[in-house]
């Protein structure tokens, strides 16, 4: 999150003064990192879990009795 702030900040503090298209390059970048980061940081979760069949769902009582 950090890189992406100073992304946009240098962007549009320094970089513009040279070059509009690269200012709004870095932008753009800096906007689709948190998106593609959160696809791949999820992925290994989605591997991993299995959703429960039919036969292996129990009700809140069934789990705890106590409650």
């Amino acid at each position: 999150m950090g890189g992406c702030l100073l992304l946009i900040v240098l962007a549009w503090n320094v970089v513009r003064l040279w070059s509009t298209t690269a200012a709004v390059a870095m932008s753009l970048v800096a906007a689709v990192i948190p998106p593609v980061a959160a696809i791949i940081g999820n992925l290994g979760a989605l591997d991993d879990s299995q959703l429960p069949s039919g036969d292996q769902r129990q009700t809140r009582f069934e789990q705890d009795p106590d409650v």
